[in-house]
């Protein structure tokens, strides 16, 4: 048995021709809409995937981590920890920084980037001023930070 359309009009009603309807109205009929149909206006693009967004449970060990690195850095700077007081801000200086890198990749693989620089795999190289200014405040962020903390000792 053969799956097909069924002839089901048994009373003598419209019938089926096994290629379709015998005849066609205003001739052969196109695949796509008629001039009529088509408008003058511009189509929009809608982008079916959904938008990768960060995750509270993907944010959440980022934000633990760098709220602990920052005051593991900033209690040993406001009181007197002793000799070890060093190495517990160098440690949180790190942890901070671990966390700031990760937060990174995580906004990175999500499709965010940097202010003033391209988007990823748009072919478009970035600004050297921009690279060079975000070079420059990491820099100083980082001497301040050392020297900061080698002021302990």
């Amino acid at each position: 048995m053969e799956a097909g359309p069924r002839d089901t009009a048994h009373d003598g009603g419209e019938q089926l021709s096994p290629d379709g309807p015998d005849e066609t109205l205003g001739g052969v009929t196109d695949d796509g809409p008629g001039a009529d149909e088509m408008s003058p206006e511009a189509e929009v693009e809608v982008e079916l995937r959904p938008q990768r967004r960060l995750r509270i449970w993907q944010l959440a060990p980022i934000v633990i981590i760098a709220a602990g690195g920052s005051l593991m850095f900033a209690f040993p700077l406001a009181f007197e920890f002793g000799d070890g007081g060093a190495v517990v801000a160098m440690l949180g200086l790190l942890l901070s920084c671990c966390a700031a890198g990760w937060g990174m990749m995580a906004a990175r693989r999500v499709g965010h980037t940097w202010p003033g620089l391209p988007e990823r795999g748009s072919g478009q190289r970035p600004d050297w001023r921009v690279v060079t200014a975000y070079a420059l405040l990491f820099v100083g962020a980082a001497v301040l930070a050392v020297w900061r903390v080698a002021r302990l000792r």
